[in-house]
Protein backbone atom coordinates (compact mmCIF):
# COMPACT_ATOMS: atom_id res chain seq x y z
CA UNK A 1 0.00 0.00 0.00
CA UNK A 2 1.63 3.72 -0.93
CA UNK A 3 0.93 6.54 0.84
CA UNK A 4 1.63 9.72 -1.01
CA UNK A 5 2.38 12.89 1.28
CA UNK A 6 3.11 15.47 -0.90
CA UNK A 7 2.32 16.12 -4.46
CA UNK A 8 3.83 19.05 -5.59
CA UNK A 9 4.34 17.99 -9.64
CA UNK A 10 8.29 18.44 -9.92
CA UNK A 11 11.41 16.90 -8.19
CA UNK A 12 13.23 19.80 -5.69
CA UNK A 13 17.60 17.98 -5.42
CA UNK A 14 18.68 17.40 -2.21
CA UNK A 15 20.46 20.84 -1.87
CA UNK A 16 17.77 22.70 -2.44
CA UNK A 17 15.83 21.05 0.72
CA UNK A 18 19.49 21.74 2.77
CA UNK A 19 19.27 25.11 1.89
CA UNK A 20 15.26 25.99 2.63
CA UNK A 21 16.06 23.90 5.89
CA UNK A 22 18.40 26.62 6.75
CA UNK A 23 16.42 29.68 5.48
CA UNK A 24 13.68 28.30 7.56
CA UNK A 25 15.40 28.97 10.66
CA UNK A 26 17.11 31.92 9.86
CA UNK A 27 13.91 33.75 8.54
CA UNK A 28 12.40 32.77 12.31
CA UNK A 29 15.07 33.86 13.94
CA UNK A 30 15.08 37.39 12.56
CA UNK A 31 11.16 37.24 12.26
CA UNK A 32 10.81 36.73 16.17
CA UNK A 33 13.54 39.78 17.34
CA UNK A 34 11.66 41.98 15.08
CA UNK A 35 8.54 40.51 16.66
CA UNK A 36 9.32 41.13 20.03
CA UNK A 37 10.78 44.73 19.62
CA UNK A 38 8.00 45.76 17.58
CA UNK A 39 5.27 44.57 20.76
CA UNK A 40 6.95 46.49 23.54
CA UNK A 41 7.16 49.43 20.69
CA UNK A 42 3.71 49.58 20.13
CA UNK A 43 2.68 48.67 23.23
CA UNK A 44 4.29 51.51 24.74
CA UNK A 45 2.31 53.84 22.63
CA UNK A 46 -0.72 52.35 23.31
CA UNK A 47 -0.08 52.85 26.98
CA UNK A 48 1.22 56.44 26.79
CA UNK A 49 4.96 55.42 27.95
CA UNK A 50 8.12 54.69 25.93
CA UNK A 51 9.49 51.78 24.82
CA UNK A 52 12.93 50.53 24.69
CA UNK A 53 14.69 53.32 23.29
CA UNK A 54 18.14 52.62 25.33
CA UNK A 55 20.14 49.65 23.52
CA UNK A 56 21.48 50.64 20.30
CA UNK A 57 19.87 53.82 18.04
CA UNK A 58 15.86 54.27 18.75
CA UNK A 59 16.15 50.58 20.91
CA UNK A 60 16.75 48.63 18.12
CA UNK A 61 19.42 46.45 19.78
CA UNK A 62 16.89 45.56 22.83
CA UNK A 63 15.93 41.86 21.72
CA UNK A 64 19.62 40.95 20.76
CA UNK A 65 20.70 42.08 24.34
CA UNK A 66 17.95 40.02 25.82
CA UNK A 67 18.86 37.48 24.50
CA UNK A 68 22.26 37.41 25.17
CA UNK A 69 21.43 37.82 29.03
CA UNK A 70 19.33 34.92 29.35
CA UNK A 71 21.62 32.78 27.36
CA UNK A 72 24.45 33.87 29.33
CA UNK A 73 22.67 33.17 32.91
CA UNK A 74 23.68 30.27 34.90
CA UNK A 75 21.60 27.26 34.35
CA UNK A 76 19.94 25.48 36.87
CA UNK A 77 17.02 23.38 37.73
CA UNK A 78 15.05 22.29 41.16
CA UNK A 79 16.43 19.54 43.52
CA UNK A 80 12.87 17.73 42.80
CA UNK A 81 13.05 18.27 38.77
CA UNK A 82 13.03 15.14 36.49
CA UNK A 83 16.55 16.25 34.97
CA UNK A 84 15.96 14.73 31.06
CA UNK A 85 12.21 15.66 30.80
CA UNK A 86 13.53 18.74 31.95
CA UNK A 87 15.78 19.66 29.40
CA UNK A 88 13.69 18.37 26.57
CA UNK A 89 10.47 19.96 27.14
CA UNK A 90 11.69 23.36 25.74
CA UNK A 91 13.30 21.40 22.58
CA UNK A 92 9.88 20.53 21.75
CA UNK A 93 7.74 23.69 21.94
CA UNK A 94 10.52 25.10 19.94
CA UNK A 95 11.09 21.86 17.02
CA UNK A 96 7.10 21.70 16.82
CA UNK A 97 6.75 25.70 16.06
CA UNK A 98 9.42 25.18 13.58
CA UNK A 99 7.69 22.08 11.82
CA UNK A 100 5.02 24.27 11.51
CA UNK A 101 6.41 27.36 10.21
CA UNK A 102 8.06 25.41 7.71
CA UNK A 103 4.46 24.38 5.80
CA UNK A 104 3.67 28.45 5.49
CA UNK A 105 4.05 29.15 1.84
CA UNK A 106 5.63 32.25 0.90
CA UNK A 107 5.02 32.42 -2.58
CA UNK A 108 4.48 30.19 -5.85
CA UNK A 109 7.07 27.77 -6.97
CA UNK A 110 9.50 29.51 -9.33
CA UNK A 111 12.53 28.77 -11.13
CA UNK A 112 15.87 29.62 -9.64
CA UNK A 113 19.08 28.76 -10.21
CA UNK A 114 17.57 26.47 -13.11
CA UNK A 115 15.25 24.38 -10.64
CA UNK A 116 12.12 24.28 -10.10
CA UNK A 117 12.26 25.81 -6.52
CA UNK A 118 8.74 25.97 -3.82
CA UNK A 119 8.95 29.12 -1.62
CA UNK A 120 7.80 26.75 1.74
CA UNK A 121 9.63 24.28 2.95
CA UNK A 122 7.01 21.39 2.34
CA UNK A 123 4.10 21.55 0.53
CA UNK A 124 2.34 18.33 2.19
CA UNK A 125 -0.99 17.24 0.24
CA UNK A 126 -2.69 17.31 3.91
CA UNK A 127 -1.72 20.64 5.44
CA UNK A 128 -4.23 21.00 8.18
CA UNK A 129 -3.39 17.99 9.20
CA UNK A 130 -0.02 18.04 9.38
CA UNK A 131 -0.20 21.25 11.28
CA UNK A 132 -2.71 20.04 13.80
CA UNK A 133 -0.44 16.81 14.47
CA UNK A 134 2.51 19.06 15.75
CA UNK A 135 0.17 21.45 16.82
CA UNK A 136 -1.10 18.11 19.63
CA UNK A 137 2.57 17.32 20.02
CA UNK A 138 3.54 20.88 21.25
CA UNK A 139 1.20 20.06 24.00
CA UNK A 140 3.96 17.61 25.23
CA UNK A 141 6.48 21.01 25.88
CA UNK A 142 4.00 22.21 27.88
CA UNK A 143 2.49 19.41 29.84
CA UNK A 144 6.50 18.06 30.21
CA UNK A 145 7.56 21.33 31.42
CA UNK A 146 4.92 21.54 34.34
CA UNK A 147 5.11 18.19 35.06
CA UNK A 148 9.01 17.42 35.25
CA UNK A 149 9.70 20.94 37.11
CA UNK A 150 8.34 18.95 40.78
CA UNK A 151 6.59 22.16 41.61
CA UNK A 152 2.42 21.92 42.05
CA UNK A 153 2.10 25.87 40.53
CA UNK A 154 4.03 24.51 37.71
CA UNK A 155 2.08 21.30 37.06
CA UNK A 156 -1.28 22.86 37.60
CA UNK A 157 -0.36 25.82 34.97
CA UNK A 158 0.81 22.76 32.68
CA UNK A 159 -2.76 21.03 33.19
CA UNK A 160 -5.01 24.48 32.70
CA UNK A 161 -2.90 24.88 29.61
CA UNK A 162 -3.80 21.05 28.20
CA UNK A 163 -7.02 21.82 28.98
CA UNK A 164 -6.94 25.29 27.20
CA UNK A 165 -4.89 23.51 23.58
CA UNK A 166 -7.63 20.77 23.37
CA UNK A 167 -10.65 22.82 24.11
CA UNK A 168 -9.70 25.60 21.45
CA UNK A 169 -7.81 23.19 19.36
CA UNK A 170 -11.34 21.67 18.23
CA UNK A 171 -12.54 24.71 16.91
CA UNK A 172 -9.85 26.10 14.93
CA UNK A 173 -10.21 22.49 13.08
CA UNK A 174 -13.82 22.99 12.30
CA UNK A 175 -13.10 26.45 11.48
CA UNK A 176 -11.40 25.46 8.62
CA UNK A 177 -13.72 22.93 7.24
CA UNK A 178 -15.82 25.98 5.64
CA UNK A 179 -12.44 26.55 3.94
CA UNK A 180 -11.68 22.69 3.02
CA UNK A 181 -14.84 22.00 1.39
CA UNK A 182 -14.99 24.95 -0.85
CA UNK A 183 -11.65 24.81 -1.63
CA UNK A 184 -11.58 21.09 -2.19
CA UNK A 185 -7.88 20.60 -0.68
CA UNK A 186 -5.64 20.04 1.70
CA UNK A 187 -2.60 21.69 0.21
CA UNK A 188 -2.04 24.93 0.87
CA UNK A 189 -0.66 26.58 -1.94
CA UNK A 190 -3.85 24.95 -3.72
CA UNK A 191 -6.13 26.57 -0.94
CA UNK A 192 -3.90 29.56 -1.85
CA UNK A 193 -4.39 29.07 -6.07
CA UNK A 194 -8.48 28.59 -5.04
CA UNK A 195 -8.73 32.00 -3.94
CA UNK A 196 -7.56 33.58 -6.98
CA UNK A 197 -11.33 35.17 -7.75
CA UNK A 198 -11.99 36.01 -4.03
CA UNK A 199 -10.26 35.88 -0.36
CA UNK A 200 -11.73 33.31 2.08
CA UNK A 201 -12.01 36.05 4.55
CA UNK A 202 -15.42 37.08 2.98
CA UNK A 203 -17.19 33.65 2.54
CA UNK A 204 -15.43 32.80 5.58
CA UNK A 205 -15.77 35.46 7.57
CA UNK A 206 -17.70 33.45 10.52
CA UNK A 207 -15.18 30.73 10.21
CA UNK A 208 -11.96 33.21 9.56
CA UNK A 209 -12.87 35.15 13.39
CA UNK A 210 -13.11 31.17 15.03
CA UNK A 211 -10.12 30.33 13.54
CA UNK A 212 -8.52 33.80 14.90
CA UNK A 213 -9.81 33.69 18.73
CA UNK A 214 -8.65 30.24 19.06
CA UNK A 215 -5.77 31.06 17.59
CA UNK A 216 -5.14 33.58 20.50
CA UNK A 217 -6.15 31.05 22.65
CA UNK A 218 -3.69 28.52 20.99
CA UNK A 219 -0.62 30.51 21.05
CA UNK A 220 -1.28 31.49 25.04
CA UNK A 221 -1.81 34.84 24.27
CA UNK A 222 -3.91 37.84 25.84
CA UNK A 223 -6.42 37.45 26.75
CA UNK A 224 -6.10 33.92 26.80
CA UNK A 225 -2.75 34.00 28.81
CA UNK A 226 -3.93 31.50 31.54
CA UNK A 227 -1.50 29.22 31.59
CA UNK A 228 1.10 31.68 32.77
CA UNK A 229 -1.09 33.90 34.96
CA UNK A 230 1.28 36.01 36.87
CA UNK A 231 -0.99 36.42 39.64
CA UNK A 232 -2.20 32.73 40.03
CA UNK A 233 0.28 30.67 39.07
CA UNK A 234 3.75 32.72 39.79
CA UNK A 235 4.44 31.79 35.81
CA UNK A 236 2.78 28.49 35.14
CA UNK A 237 4.28 25.79 33.40
CA UNK A 238 7.76 27.65 32.86
CA UNK A 239 8.13 29.25 36.34
CA UNK A 240 11.15 26.68 37.20
CA UNK A 241 12.99 27.43 34.04
CA UNK A 242 15.63 30.17 33.62
CA UNK A 243 17.99 31.07 31.20
CA UNK A 244 18.35 29.13 27.82
CA UNK A 245 15.42 27.01 28.77
CA UNK A 246 13.18 30.00 29.49
CA UNK A 247 14.45 31.72 26.37
CA UNK A 248 12.94 28.71 24.34
CA UNK A 249 9.68 29.11 25.67
CA UNK A 250 9.99 32.39 24.51
CA UNK A 251 10.72 32.13 21.38
CA UNK A 252 8.36 29.15 20.72
CA UNK A 253 5.89 31.33 21.86
CA UNK A 254 6.26 34.19 19.40
CA UNK A 255 7.43 32.07 16.93
CA UNK A 256 3.54 30.44 17.18
CA UNK A 257 2.13 33.58 17.01
CA UNK A 258 3.78 33.94 13.81
CA UNK A 259 2.62 30.53 12.35
CA UNK A 260 -1.10 31.53 13.09
CA UNK A 261 -0.58 34.62 11.24
CA UNK A 262 0.77 32.83 8.31
CA UNK A 263 -1.68 29.85 8.76
CA UNK A 264 -4.44 32.61 8.67
CA UNK A 265 -2.77 34.78 5.75
CA UNK A 266 -2.68 31.59 3.62
CA UNK A 267 -5.81 30.38 4.26
CA UNK A 268 -8.43 33.35 4.62
CA UNK A 269 -6.49 36.36 2.80
CA UNK A 270 -5.50 35.11 -0.46
CA UNK A 271 -1.56 34.33 0.85
CA UNK A 272 0.64 36.04 -1.96
CA UNK A 273 -2.51 36.95 -3.81
CA UNK A 274 -3.35 40.28 -4.28
CA UNK A 275 -6.78 41.88 -3.91
CA UNK A 276 -9.27 41.28 -6.85
CA UNK A 277 -7.63 37.98 -7.99
CA UNK A 278 -3.93 39.98 -8.90
CA UNK A 279 -1.19 38.14 -9.24
CA UNK A 280 2.29 39.74 -8.30
CA UNK A 281 5.66 39.56 -9.67
CA UNK A 282 7.04 36.73 -8.39
CA UNK A 283 9.63 38.27 -6.31
CA UNK A 284 6.90 40.16 -4.89
CA UNK A 285 4.85 36.75 -2.92
CA UNK A 286 7.21 36.68 0.32
CA UNK A 287 6.93 40.59 0.99
CA UNK A 288 3.03 40.17 0.02
CA UNK A 289 2.93 37.12 2.99
CA UNK A 290 5.09 39.35 5.39
CA UNK A 291 2.82 42.47 5.03
CA UNK A 292 -0.40 40.28 5.67
CA UNK A 293 1.27 38.52 8.48
CA UNK A 294 2.48 41.72 10.15
CA UNK A 295 -1.36 42.74 9.98
CA UNK A 296 -2.09 39.95 11.92
CA UNK A 297 0.91 40.14 14.21
CA UNK A 298 -0.25 43.69 15.00
CA UNK A 299 -3.85 42.93 15.71
CA UNK A 300 -2.37 40.45 18.18
CA UNK A 301 -0.42 42.79 20.21
CA UNK A 302 -3.51 45.49 19.80
CA UNK A 303 -5.57 42.55 21.70
CA UNK A 304 -2.93 42.21 24.00
CA UNK A 305 -2.91 45.79 24.84
CA UNK A 306 -6.22 46.27 24.86
CA UNK A 307 -8.37 43.81 26.89
CA UNK A 308 -8.26 42.35 30.68
CA UNK A 309 -7.14 38.49 31.19
CA UNK A 310 -10.57 36.23 31.04
CA UNK A 311 -11.29 33.93 34.42
CA UNK A 312 -10.69 30.43 33.76
CA UNK A 313 -14.31 29.38 33.38
CA UNK A 314 -15.03 31.65 31.17
CA UNK A 315 -12.29 30.93 29.13
CA UNK A 316 -13.44 27.19 28.92
CA UNK A 317 -16.92 27.94 28.82
CA UNK A 318 -16.66 30.21 26.25
CA UNK A 319 -14.66 27.72 24.21
CA UNK A 320 -16.85 24.79 24.38
CA UNK A 321 -20.23 26.81 24.61
CA UNK A 322 -19.60 29.67 21.96
CA UNK A 323 -16.84 28.96 19.37
CA UNK A 324 -17.49 25.17 19.22
CA UNK A 325 -21.44 25.64 18.00
CA UNK A 326 -20.17 28.18 16.20
CA UNK A 327 -17.67 26.49 14.06
CA UNK A 328 -19.71 22.99 13.76
CA UNK A 329 -22.25 25.23 12.54
CA UNK A 330 -20.25 27.24 9.99
CA UNK A 331 -19.13 23.90 8.84
CA UNK A 332 -22.57 22.48 8.44
CA UNK A 333 -23.44 25.71 6.14
CA UNK A 334 -20.75 25.33 4.40
CA UNK A 335 -20.67 22.16 3.31
CA UNK A 336 -24.35 22.15 2.43
CA UNK A 337 -24.01 25.12 0.20
CA UNK A 338 -21.16 23.67 -2.07
CA UNK A 339 -23.33 20.58 -2.40
CA UNK A 340 -26.30 22.63 -3.53
CA UNK A 341 -23.98 24.93 -5.83
CA UNK A 342 -22.25 22.08 -7.24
Amino acid sequence: MNATLAVVGYYEPWWIQIIKAIVIFAVALQLVPIVLLAERKLMGRMQGRYGPNRVGPYGLLQPLADILKLLTKEQFRPATSVGVLFKVAPVISILTAVAAFAIIPFGDAQDIFGTRVGLYGVDVSIGPLYLFAFGAIAFYGIMLGGWSSGSKYSFLGAMRGAAQLISYEVSQGLALLGVIFTSQTLSLTGIVHAQGGMWYVVPQFVGFLIFLVAGFAETNRAPFDLTEADAELVGGYNTEFGGGPFASYYFAEYLNVLVVSGITTTIFLGGWLLPFGIHPPGWVDPFVVLFKMGLITFLFIWVRATLPRLRYDQLMSFGWKVLLPLATLNALVTAILVVVTH
